[in-house]
């Protein structure tokens, strides 16, 4: 969709019958289409096509009125009851400049923002690439142990519950009743706890 030139707004006409005639493509619309072109920042004016009134404020009222029913609601209780209170307060004059200033400001700093809310991890390359490989990491050391001898045993292996559960000493206890086998399995369980923390410590 093609913006609108700022220094000539497309013509909406508001009839009766609540209908909207857009005069540039020679069609009727919708509320809902006309708010679709304020998303896409195209400028136009509504007029009531018997007055010749400009009634564009009270049709984007409506557009969010309608878009606050639909259930994505936006303002918060509390700002609608302060804003409601500015209306006869004396300063309610200086109101409808500061919201306009405040939303200009917002959005010169959208991008900003949406980089704020995308989280620190894509600021991180090391972060961002131990989230995006940890799964590859992970089929990759199973696979690895699935072709040594160790492979029946590579399930209990990567059990998480199983990893990094005994302490130093019980190790040390227990490594006279294991075969070597079952010792070398261990130290595999100990290696990859190890490999699995320093992946979380960069998800952080």
């Amino acid at each position: 969709m093609k913006k609108g030139n700022p220094d000539s707004p497309i013509i909406i006409k508001k009839y009766a019958n609540r209908r909207l005639y857009n005069t540039q493509t020679s069609n009727y619309i919708t509320l809902d289409f006309l708010a679709e072109m304020t998303r896409d920042d195209v400028d136009f004016v509504v007029i009531d096509a018997k007055s010749g009134d400009d009634i564009t404020h009270n049709v984007l009222t409506q557009i969010i009125v309608d878009e606050e029913s639909s259930g994505q609601n936006m303002l918060p209780v509390n700002f609608l009851r302060q804003l409601i209170s500015m209306y006869g307060n004396s300063m309610q004059s200086l109101m409808p400049s500061y919201l306009e200033a405040s939303m200009e400001n917002f959005r010169k700093n959208q991008k900003q923002f949406q980089e704020a809310v995308e989280g620190a991890l894509n600021k991180n390359p090391l972060g961002q690439m131990a989230v995006k490989n940890q799964k590859q990491f992970q089929e990759a050391i199973e696979n690895a142990l699935k072709s040594s001898p160790l492979g029946s045993v590579v399930e209990k292996a990567l059990n998480p519950l199983g990893l990094g559960t005994k302490t130093a000493s019980q190790d040390e206890q227990d490594d006279d009743g294991m075969s070597a086998k079952d010792v070398e399995i261990r130290e595999l369980k100990k290696q990859l706890a190890e490999i699995q923390s320093k992946i979380d410590k960069l998800d952080d």
